[in-house]
C-alpha cells in the first residue's frame, strides 16, 4: 500500500441485476410457490396460538 492512500479500500460496485423474462410455466411455478410459503405462514401462526404458547393451570396461592 502507499502511503497516499490511507483507511479501507472502497468494492467495488456490483453490475446491476438484469430482469428475467418468465414464460407461463415459470410464472405459474413460482405463484405456486408463493402460495405455498404463505399457507405454511399461516399454518405457524395457528400453531403458536394453541396451547404450546399457553402457559397451562394456574395454581392460586391460596391454601
Amino acid at each position: 500500500m502507499s502511503s497516499k492512500q490511507g483507511g479501507k479500500a472502497k468494492p467495488l460496485k456490483q453490475p446491476k441485476a438484469e430482469k428475467k423474462d418468465y414464460d407461463e410455466v415459470d410464472k405459474a411455478f413460482l405463484q405456486k410457490k408463493k402460495e405455498e410459503e404463505k399457507a405454511l405462514k399461516d399454518l405457524k401462526a395457528k400453531a403458536q396460538k394453541g396451547s404450546i404458547g399457553g402457559t397451562g393451570l394456574k395454581k392460586s396461592g391460596k391454601k
